[in-house]
């Protein structure tokens, strides 16, 4: 048996959404506040049967538009419905455990392999609490004061219904426990087809007791310490004076050395003790990677104190560093003196198998009373630890404690991360994410993906994808937006274009990913299942087509001859180019503006817009450089490639068409790229001032698409620069623009924004107007 998935209705950010379980091991994952922490809350919330822990801040913000659509005065209502909050929990079970589940089966000829239990959080009765409510609030009214009357507003408890619920919320509601059907599991809405039939609280087994005869819930909560000088309970007030008055009087019999030598044999006898019970666990250690090859052993060490005998007795954990001799004793250190890693490692692991201990430990004759299920819930396990501790943890985690004994009892570990090492460790199948909706305010919910969904029906890039993830650590599933890009220079100025450009961007959490013109295509899937709003920033990459037309090809451009290093450059640029240009190939790199070229970008082709002639990318619509999310999956996407742009050169001004990001670079800040000062971003000419814009364009593009041309130095040459004078090329701040919308809070609406696109391959901008 295992819990196979829930689902919640109405509860914080869930307005009605499931979530599936693996049998073994379910990690969720999701950027911050998208209601990993409000499941688990969930869970403990429903399975505990407390009623007195639920606030009204638990319905959805949905539900308190319901709670306020009933005014203080009116007639009676024929039909009240107030919002209930619930949780479904689908169980599967095999025919060995139906004796377990007997109250859960929904009719006597039933047949199948998933019974579900819907546990409540309803009003016991809405119209006798609307009645009640309406009393409270004319009783009220007339104690409402106004500015008209009083100079300021006021207006008494209760002044709505949940304003009358935030009080008297554990009155007025109660807990319900109804068996489904699994025809339910499968249904649009939590309510499915049928009537749920109710567990009466006087059946033999309240809903209660049955649901926590079968799941066990632990938490290992985030915030842990593996020793505490604090006490955690308080003692009698009669044995703290004591112990006061022990310790005062104990200063004035320090060398009582009959008391001090009972003291250390107790001690001696204690630690062996100690030896025997932690020998097992400090063995199941192992299995997580500690102590490992250099790192000190565990040892449980009595310590008892005069002036702590009368107070709270407690023993310390010691790192042995060498063994006890017959000659010396063993060099041991206090537990604050090992690192903060290894501490919340040792306290899982011994907080774990305790857990799992108290889980399948039985007293005699009460074996039936034990749960079939045991569901650990580990917050954030990645505190402290380096990414390959990280990784062992997960890895070793179910050798630790296995899922499945072999007396039909199972474990299923779920652990919430912001880790993409633990993330990626396990691949794609025991992944949920949580993805918060655009809408703010009133209107926000999460949704939950089940990433073991997408690994079924995706074979072609699944593994592709999950070797891509796991070895870049991408933190793809914690980010607010995706931006994909060509290669290692457009990820290193995209930050810096960022912070030059689209400044709103900074307070976003965006996931920049390399992924080559050629590979980006394969992330779509990925991405439209998740719904990220995602940017790809490509280059257009023009190649001349199969079958090129010989009077289209150009000139190789005069040489010069200069002195320095830019000169050299200039004819080796030359030299080789001209050679090539004798013998054009099809497929080869061309200029943008080349007639008939076409784009060797997969992205292009495959994905966004779906086009290969060069001219038809650069003239096409703003909508065609866009998609949107559909009724049932998808995300907002938008393609940014090169542009054409108008520029100026001296008495020279020219529509140029650029391939690459280099070359859109330089040309729309070629005053600035022809400043001495910047020649380490390699694209400065030493007598530019002489040459024509034509002819300026076209050294440009040849040394960029020249063998000699190092494009990491020109990122790292942008980079090192301290003059932010350089603008954000065209595409790349439409792009940028596009995105702020997706990601920050603004008056800006996304209508408005993909509007503005409409206009992009005319977008124009002259070397003066960047220098200015």
């Amino acid at each position: 048996m295992h819990v196979h998935s829930i689902r919640l209705k109405n509860f914080r950010r869930f307005a009605d959404t499931r979530i599936d379980f693996a049998h073994d091991l379910t990690i969720f994952v999701g950027a911050n506040n998208s209601g990993k922490t409000s499941a688990t809350h969930a869970i403990e919330l429903f399975l505990s049967g407390g009623k007195e822990k639920f606030t009204v801040y638990d319905f959805c913000a949905d539900c308190w538009t319901d709670f306020e659509k009933y005014p203080v005065e009116g007639a009676a209502d024929a039909k009240v419905e107030l919002p209930a909050i619930s949780l479904d929990v689908w169980i599967s079970v095999d025919a060995d455990n139906l004796y377990r589940v007997v109250e859960l089966l929904p009719r006597a000829a039933w047949e199948g392999s998933l019974v579900g239990l819907r546990i409540e959080f309803a009003a016991k009765d809405a119209a006798q609490t609307l009645a009640k409510f309406r009393a409270k609030a004319t009783e009220a009214a007339k104690f409402a004061k106004t500015k008209e009357n009083d100079g300021q507003d006021y207006r008494p408890w209760p002044r709505n219904m949940r304003d009358y619920l935030s009080r008297e919320l554990k009155n007025e509601y109660g807990m319900r426990y109804l068996v489904l059907d699994e025809a339910q599991l499968n249904a649009k809405s939590a309510d499915g087809a049928d009537t749920p039939k109710e567990i009466i609280g006087d059946a033999e087994r309240s809903g209660h007791a049955v649901i926590n005869s079968l799941i066990k819930v632990d938490f290992l909560s985030a915030q842990r310490h593996l020793s505490d000088g604090n006490a955690q309970a308080r003692t009698e007030d009669l044995s703290k004076r004591l112990s006061r008055f022990y310790t005062r009087n104990q200063k004035k019999r320090e060398d009582d050395h009959n008391a001090l030598r009972a003291l250390a044999l107790s001690e001696d006898q204690l630690t062996n003790h100690f030896a025997d019970v932690f020998s097992d666990t400090f063995k199941a250690l192992r299995k997580l990677g500690y102590p490992g090859l250099a790192n000190p052993t565990l040892e449980v060490r009595a310590a008892l104190k005069l002036e702590r005998l009368m107070g709270d007795q407690q023993a310390k954990v010691y790192y042995l560093l060498e063994e006890a001799t017959a000659e010396a004793e063993a060099l041991a250190l206090p537990d604050s003196y090992n690192g903060l890693g290894f501490k919340n490692l040792i306290y899982m692991g011994v907080e774990l198998l305790d857990l799992h201990l108290a889980w399948s430990t039985t007293e005699e004759d009460e074996e039936d009373k034990r749960q079939p299920i045991h569901l650990i819930f580990i917050e954030e396990p990645e505190a402290h630890m380096h990414a390959q501790l990280q990784q062992a943890f997960v890895r070793k985690l179910t050798d630790l404690i296995p899922p499945t004994g072999g007396d039909g009892f199972e474990t299923q570990f779920v652990i919430t991360t912001h880790s993409a090492h633990i993330l990626y460790e396990r691949g794609f199948q025991p992944i949920r994410y949580f993805r918060r909706s655009p809408e703010t305010g009133a209107k926000q919910s999460s949704a939950v993906f089940n990433l073991s969904v997408f690994y079924d029906q995706n074979e072609p890039d699944r593994d592709f994808l999950q070797r891509y993830l796991k070895l870049t650590h991408c933190d793809l599933f914690f980010a607010d937006a995706a931006i994909l890009v060509e290669g290692n220079v457009e990820r290193l100025v995209l930050p810096l274009m960022i912070t030059q450009g689209a400044k709103k961007l900074g307070a976003a959490y965006l996931s920049i990913l390399e992924v080559g013109g050629a590979f980006a295509y394969r992330f779509r899937k990925l991405i439209e299942f998740l719904g990220l709003p995602t940017l790809i920033v490509t280059d257009l990459d023009s190649v001349y087509p199969p079958s090129p037309k010989k009077e289209g090809e150009e000139g190789a451009g005069e040489g010069s001859s200069s002195e320095g290093t830019e000169d050299a450059e200039e004819e080796e640029d030359e030299g080789k180019d001209a050679a090539v240009e004798k013998k054009l190939k099809p497929r080869s790199k061309c200029p943008a503006g080349t007639p008939g070229a076409i784009t060797a970008n997969q992205t292009l082709l495959q994905w966004i817009p779906g086009k290969s002639l060069v001219d038809e990318l650069l003239a096409a619509p703003a909508g065609d450089r866009l998609r949107v999310p559909t009724a049932d999956c998808g995300a907002h996407v938008m393609v940014a490639y090169q542009c054409p742009v108008t520029v100026t050169w001296g008495t020279d001004t020219l529509e140029l068409k650029s391939r690459t990001l280099e070359e859109a670079f330089a040309y729309e800040n070629l005053l600035w790229c022809q400043k001495k000062e910047h020649h380490e971003v390699g694209l400065r000419w030493a007598k530019s001032s002489t040459i024509s814009l034509e002819h300026l364009a076209a050294k440009i593009h040849k040394r960029v698409k020249g063998e000699s041309f190092k494009k990491t130095n020109f990122a790292l040459g942008l980079l090192a620069s301290n003059d932010a004078s350089w603008v954000v090329p065209t595409y790349i701040q439409q792009g940028l623009d596009w995105l702020s919308t997706h990601v920050s809070i603004g008056d800006e609406t996304i209508e408005e924004a993909d509007a503005k696109l409409e206009p992009a391959p005319g977008a124009a901008r002259s070397a003066g107007e960047a220098a200015e």
